[in-house]
């Protein structure tokens, strides 16, 4: 079996790398570019459907590799809604509205074909709270959260497909160690798939892979991730949460951010992690992406901490918490007002000089 993930592995990521180029020509003559802008970071015409090709070497991965059931099946046909979507926005740039439409067309048929849901939270202590008709509301919640968290992370060269690449090289580790053979494959392919594309999108990109990419990725770790853990919702969807800390908490502080500001919720800014890593930070491109590829890794390793000891990963939370925290307010990520550990932490300092006068 090991030598089917090599074998997929490398041909899918031969196939990924060569298409990309082939893409990038296409699209460049089509004009199917992303022009320098004052909400872009690059500075010059790009062409942006290079998740055409990830996508589609993922599908002939998938192809070649993967025996389909009904839940496989489910998350194929899904995909193909969502890829449509982001090819559609890529050419005319669609409303919000009409991508989210799209999103829960692809989710519906992955909870009511693929039977795929969160039904219930075991916690401990032997107690389950059972969803039950709001089983498919929380699965759609899921899934659309995490699509647009992993769309939301495409702001800079080689960030998603690289923080993506590393969820996906995790869950592929997690699903080994339980033997769900499956999951390992379609986290394989489509991570080959992407990082035969990073070859050509890293900095200084030839290639973009807009939301035909983007949306994709997200569509598809929001669903292997319920396919993986879902057994034990609150037990086992822990470390998908973890893994995916990253695009969940700049999605959540996008949201409070715009809130604290009177800004709609789906308005573009120029205020997420890596905007704030780079310009308050005063950090290139490049260094900024490895940081973040950095604290994406250090989230999955507390994954594999929370399977192996959770004791050690709740420890390991805490401190990375506490260090994003300071983080967030001393960049005012979400408000130049919002500083609660900082105002005790000067409190004290003032007694403390207080003290020795």
């Amino acid at each position: 079996m090991e030598f089917t993930y090599i074998l997929s592995f490398a041909i899918v990521l031969i196939i990924s790398f060569l298409l990309t180029p082939i893409v990038a020509k296409v699209s460049s003559d089509l004009y199917i570019v992303a022009w320098p802008g004052e909400r872009h970071i690059h500075k010059k015409i790009t062409p942006r459907m290079g998740g055409l090709a990830i996508y589609t070497a993922f599908l002939v991965g998938c192809a070649i590799f993967v025996r389909g059931d009904q839940q496989i099946m489910a998350i194929l046909l899904g995909g193909f809604v969502i890829g449509t979507c982001g090819v559609l926005d890529d050419l005319t740039e669609l409303k919000a509205t009409t991508k989210l439409f799209f999103q829960i067309v692809a989710t519906l048929i992955v909870v009511f074909y693929g039977q795929i849901r969160i039904e219930h939270i075991n916690i401990p202590g032997g107690f389950t709270i059972d969803f039950g008709i709001l089983a498919t509301i929380i699965t759609i919640l899921w899934i659309v959260g995490i699509t647009n968290a992993v769309n939301l992370i495409d702001g800079m060269d080689g960030l998603c497909a690289g923080v993506s690449s590393i969820i996906l090289a995790t869950f592929a580790m997690i699903s080994y160690m339980q033997g769900r053979v499956d999951i390992v494959l379609l986290s394989i392919i489509l991570l080959a798939a992407i990082i035969g594309f990073l070859f050509h999108n890293f900095y200084p990109a030839s290639i973009f892979m807009g939301d035909t990419g983007s949306l994709f990725i997200g569509y598809m770790i929001a669903t292997i991730s319920l396919l993986g853990f879902k057994s034990s919702a609150f037990l086992t969807l822990g470390p998908a949460i973890f893994i995916l800390a990253i695009p969940i908490l700049d999605t959540f502080l996008s949201i409070i951010r715009r809130k604290v500001k009177g800004k709609a919720i789906m308005a573009p800014d120029k205020e997420h992690l890596h905007h704030t890593l780079m310009y308050k930070l005063n950090l290139s491109q490049t260094k900024t992406v490895l940081i973040i590829y950095m604290i994406t890794f250090y989230f999955s390793q507390v994954s594999y901490a929370y399977i192996l000891d959770k004791k050690v990963a709740f420890y390991m939370l805490i401190v990375a918490f506490i260090v994003i925290e300071l983080f967030i307010e001393k960049t005012s990520m979400i408000s130049k007002k919002y500083r609660p550990i900082l105002k005790v932490v000067d409190s004290i300092r003032v007694l403390f000089k207080r003290r020795q006068h």
